[in-house]
């Protein structure tokens, strides 16, 4: 990151270890990596070429500059390194979500993949969401052999909602093992009941 991009850079939240921030033109690359991953993008209906990722990510960047929620770029503190994103964002479906409905979700370049970076960021996003932005609740939802990602949703203390399951309306009919995503969600009464469990919980030495 260089000094000017430093300047330029909107920290939303940090953790121990990372930084959730507005995206830069450096990130273009890992960003790019992202979309292009046939492990990373292996439960979409498709992968991104350059240019579509470039222009995605100046759209990620609009979204959080009109309302402060969209996907963030997610950062190491240590090595101010990108390495995916994470964020809030309105589920848009008004055919499966009621209005207003926000979604939490995540994607980590391959290498980064099995150090808990997703989880540290999501449940820091769900303290924003609930202590910051009085959110009533929020989902997560994918495809049900995504075993990763509803892995973390279980581990940041979402639940699953059979009854919320649904086949994605953008999701194309010629990719029929993908249309169907299944729900987790979080209220702000559970997760003020497991903020208190937290507490009540002995420290390690």
């Amino acid at each position: 990151m260089t000094t000017s991009e430093i300047e330029q850079a909107t920290i939303y939240l940090e953790t121990p270890r990372l930084r959730l921030r507005n995206w830069l033109s450096s990130d273009r690359d890992l960003f790019r990596e992202i979309n292009a991953d046939s492990k990373v993008m292996e439960f979409f209906p498709f992968r991104r070429s350059h240019a579509e990722a470039d222009a995605f990510l100046g759209k990620l960047n609009e979204m959080i500059k009109d309302s402060g929620l969209g996907f963030y770029a997610v950062e190491l503190k240590e090595a101010s390194e990108p390495i995916g994103f994470c964020g809030l964002s309105f589920t848009n479906m008004p055919s499966i979500f009621p209005a207003e409905t926000v979604e939490i979700g995540w994607r980590l370049a391959t290498r980064f993949w099995g150090n808990g970076y997703a989880t540290e960021a999501a449940s820091a996003l769900l303290g924003l969401a609930f202590d910051d932005k009085k959110m009533q609740a929020v989902v997560s939802f994918a495809v049900a052999e995504n075993t990763r990602s509803t892995a973390v949703m279980r581990r940041i203390g979402l639940h699953r909602i059979p009854d919320m399951d649904f086949d994605h309306p953008r999701v194309p009919d010629t990719h029929p093992h993908l249309k169907r995503h299944v729900v987790y969600a979080i209220t702000a009464d559970e997760w003020a009941r497991q903020a208190a469990d937290r507490r009540q919980q002995p420290r390690q030495a």
